[in-house]
C-alpha cells in the first residue's frame, strides 16, 4: 500500500506539472490575441469618459485627458435612450423567443420525422442564406407596407422570427442526440410531442442558448432595415438611434461613444452568462450531417 502510494505520487506530480505547463504555453499565446481584441473596446469605453476637445483632435489621444460622464449625462437628458434600448429589448426578446420556439419545431422535423420532400424542403431552406440580404429589403418593404407594419416597432422584430441559419443549427444538434433515448421514451408510453417536450427540448438547451446568442447579436444590432422601414423616433431602437449621432457636417462623438458603450454592454454580458452552453454546442454538435 505504501509502495503503490509512493509510486502514484510522482506520476501524479508530473501529471499536474505538464497540466500547468500546457496551460500556461495556451495563456501565452491566447493573451496578446485577447488583448489586440480587447484594444478597440478599450478606445472605445475611454472614449466614451472623454471630454469632446479631446474628440475632436486629430489623432484623438488614447487616454482621456480629463475623466468626464458629459456623453452619459447628455444621452439621458438631450435624447430618448431608455425608449431606444426599450425597444431593441422587445426586439430582442421576442425574437429570441420566436427563433428558440420555430427553429426548434423545424429542426427536430427536418432531423427525426420521415416524410416527403424532407431532404428537398431542408436544401431549399437553406439556399436561402445564400441570398443577400439586400435583394430582399425592397420586396420586404412592399409586403410590410401593405400589412401596415411600416414605422412602426413591429417592422423590426417580424424579419426575426425564424432563420434557415437557426433551422439549419437546431436540426445538426438534434443529429447529434442518439436516437435511442427518443426510442426508449417512446416504449414507456411518451408520444412524439411529449418526448420533443420533456427529452429532447432539455437536452438541447446548449443549442438553445447558442442560437439565443446569434439572434441577439442579430437583431441588436440590426441597422440597414430599421433604417429603411422606420422613421418615427418613438419606435426607433438603440442602434438606429445612436446613427443620428452621426452628421455630414457634424458629429456628436461624445454622445456617439456613449451611446456605443451602452448598446454594446447588454451583449457582453449576454455572452458571459451564456458562454459554457455556446461553447458546448460548439463541441457537441459540430458538422454532423
Amino acid at each position: 500500500m505504501a509502495l503503490t502510494s509512493l509510486t502514484r505520487g510522482p506520476r501524479l506530480d508530473s501529471t499536474r506539472r505538464r497540466t500547468t505547463r500546457r496551460f500556461s504555453l495556451w495563456h501565452l499565446v491566447l493573451a496578446p490575441i485577447a488583448l489586440l481584441f480587447f484594444i478597440p473596446f478599450g478606445q472605445m469605453l475611454l472614449a466614451s469618459v472623454s471630454p469632446r476637445s479631446d474628440l475632436v483632435k486629430f489623432p484623438p489621444p488614447f487616454f482621456p485627458s480629463r475623466i468626464t460622464l458629459d456623453g452619459f449625462v447628455g444621452l439621458l437628458v438631450d435624447t430618448d435612450i431608455l425608449r431606444w434600448l426599450a425597444n431593441s429589448t422587445i426586439v430582442a426578446v421576442i425574437s429570441i423567443v420566436s427563433h428558440i420556439v420555430l427553429c426548434s419545431l423545424a429542426g427536430y422535423g427536418f432531423a427525426r420525422l420521415q416524410f416527403r420532400g424532407r431532404n428537398v424542403g431542408f436544401f431549399v431552406i437553406l439556399a436561402t442564406i445564400m441570398i443577400p440580404t439586400q435583394l430582399l429589403m425592397i420586396p420586404t418593404y412592399i409586403m410590410f407596407s401593405k400589412l401596415g407594419i411600416v414605422n412602426t416597432l413591429a417592422a423590426a422584430f417580424v424579419p426575426w422570427l425564424a432563420s434557415a441559419f437557426g433551422i439549419f443549427l437546431m436540426r445538426q444538434f438534434f443529429l447529434s442526440i442518439p436516437a435511442e433515448i427518443e426510442e426508449a421514451a417512446a416504449i414507456d408510453g411518451a408520444n412524439r410531442l411529449q418526448i420533443f417536450l420533456r427529452v429532447v427540448l432539455p437536452l438541447a438547451r446548449p443549442a438553445m442558448a447558442t442560437l439565443a446568442i446569434f439572434t441577439l447579436l442579430s437583431s441588436w444590432n440590426d441597422l440597414v432595415w430599421p433604417l429603411i422601414a422606420i422613421n418615427d423616433d418613438g419606435a426607433f431602437t438603440v442602434q438606429l438611434g445612436i446613427a443620428n449621432f452621426q452628421g455630414t457636417r457634424r458629429t456628436q462623438w461624445d454622445l456617439l461613444m456613449a451611446g456605443n458603450v451602452i448598446a454594446t454592454a447588454p451583449l457582453v454580458l449576454f455572452f458571459l452568462f451564456a458562454q459554457k452552453q455556446f461553447v458546448q454546442t460548439m463541441t457537441m454538435s459540430g458538422l454532423k450531417g
